[in-house]
């Protein structure tokens, strides 16, 4: 059946293959990941002169290193020597220097080119045109945010307009102070699926009654199948007995101080295209990071935000935490199943939405954009 042949309560998902297909995927790494902002590291994860991380972003490797002035720095983590991978590890802590391990060409914490074995030898070798090559970096919300475009496409246009549209003022967000919480939990997923499978079911809430039971006890409007992310500014309202985002529904962790009465006992989920969930609730912010690795294989980690004087406090967070742990296990189970079928012929022409779903089709038309550039 075609998209024109079904039912008006009905709209087509993507065929199977956008989900499998190599070619498509690289595609995607080309003009979706290596063409806009994504959201890399904590900032407060690199808290000392030397720290770094490496991260895959697309088809590249990218090192965020923090200087000596206190500032972060973003590059391409390829010696300009002969190519070598600079660092292989995924974080560590140098003194002053990046060293290339093949030849021993080296960098500054800027990434300078400051040395190299006969380099005195070589007076035409401008140092600082043979430097790292830079990735533009913009920190928000406590995060650095990468981009490896040669002109990066306007961040307000694209991540806070993202914001905007889900809650009708990317102002609201301040009330949270994302930036200013610590990090209480951090998990590591490594889901067997597609990174648009993790993304059209964190869009949804059909799925709700039938895998999140946890989640509904909290949120019963969820029961009914309309996610929050379905209506522009809505805030899915906690259960009249419920006293707290935890697992079992009893009392929360000191509230953030700049959540308004309208945003009390209220639960909020943004999809911040490509890779960022932003999960509000009154007294803490959970978001999710993104990592697509191959076609069908997503690294995800998730980190929970608290208040410094709850972190420095050292109160119990397990029940906090719990929650959406077991949330994201039901739905990245979910999307595995879903994986599974994308080559098989009963979908080679994809499935379909239904109405409480209708909104991820504008996902779909948002992914074919880019992939059609």
């Amino acid at each position: 059946m075609t998209a024109a042949e079904l039912p008006q309560s009905l709209l087509a998902t993507l065929p199977g293959h956008h989900y499998t297909d190599p070619s498509i995927f690289a595609l995607e790494q080309s003009r979706i990941f290596e063409a806009g902002w994504f959201c890399a590291v904590r900032s407060a994860d690199l808290d000392q002169p030397g720290a770094f991380q490496t991260v895959q972003v697309g088809r590249e490797s990218v090192l965020i290193a923090r200087d000596r002035k206190g500032g972060l720095n973003a590059f391409l983590n390829v010696c300009r020597h002969r190519g070598a991978r600079l660092c292989t590890e995924e974080s560590g802590q140098v003194q002053r220097s990046l060293q290339c391990p093949y030849h021993a060409w080296t960098y500054g914490l800027d990434g300078k080119l400051i040395a190299a074995p006969n380099l005195a030898g070589m007076p035409d070798v401008d140092r600082g045109q043979f430097g790292l090559n830079r990735v533009h970096l913009r920190e928000w919300l406590g995060y650095a945010w990468v981009c490896l475009a040669g002109e990066p496409p306007s961040f307000e246009n694209t991540v806070i307009s993202d914001v905007a549209q889900r809650l009708g003022d990317a102002g609201e967000l301040d009330a949270y102070d994302i930036a200013a919480l610590e990090l209480g939990e951090r998990i590591r997923y490594d889901v067997k699926a597609n990174w648009k499978q993790i993304i059209e079911n964190f869009m949804e809430c059909y799925h709700c009654a039938t895998i999140h039971p946890e989640l509904t006890e909290v949120l019963p409007e969820f029961a009914d199948g309309f996610a929050a992310q379905y209506y522009v500014g809505h805030g899915a309202e906690f259960g009249d007995e419920v006293r707290g985002f935890t697992v079992d529904g009893g009392e929360g962790l000191q509230q953030l101080p700049g959540v308004g009465e309208h945003q009390d006992r209220r639960y909020y989920a943004i999809t911040v295209r490509p890779q960022v969930f932003i999960n509000l609730v009154p007294d803490h912010v959970i978001v999710h990071r993104m990592f697509p690795l191959t076609a069908e294989r997503t690294i995800v980690d998730c980190d929970w935000l608290y208040l410094p004087e709850v972190i420095a406090s050292g109160q119990d967070l397990s029940r906090s935490v719990e929650l959406f742990h077991r949330v994201n296990q039901q739905d990245f189970d979910a999307c595995e199943r879903c994986q599974l079928a994308m080559d098989s012929r009963s979908y080679a022409a994809g499935g379909v939405l239904v109405p409480s779903e209708h909104h991820i089709a504008e996902f779909h038309d948002w992914v074919r954009a880019r992939l059609a550039g």
